[in-house]
C-alpha cells in the first residue's frame, strides 16, 4: 500500500504549527497576511461557485437527456 506523502510524516502538531506560522510571517510580512487571507478566501469562494454552477449544468443536462429518452420511448398514438 502506498501512503500519500503528506500523511507519511504525519500532520503538524503542537510546536510545529508555531514554526510554520513564523515562517509564513517572515516570508510575507505581518502587514501582508490579511491581504493574503482575503485573496485566498475570495479564490475559494470563486472556486466553490464555479463548482456549484458546473454541478447545476451537469444535472440539467442529465435531466434533459432523461426527458428526451423518456419521450422517445413513449409510443406515439
Amino acid at each position: 500500500m502506498i501512503i500519500p506523502l503528506p500523511f507519511a510524516f504525519g500532520l503538524p502538531q503542537g510546536s510545529e504549527w508555531f514554526w510554520i506560522v513564523l515562517v509564513i510571517i517572515l516570508l510575507f510580512g505581518a502587514k501582508k497576511l490579511p491581504e493574503l487571507a482575503r485573496s485566498i478566501g475570495r479564490s475559494l469562494g470563486e472556486f466553490s461557485r464555479a463548482k456549484q454552477d458546473f454541478e447545476k449544468e451537469m444535472k440539467s443536462a442529465i435531466d434533459d437527456a432523461d426527458k428526451k429518452s423518456d419521450a422517445s420511448k413513449t409510443p406515439k398514438a
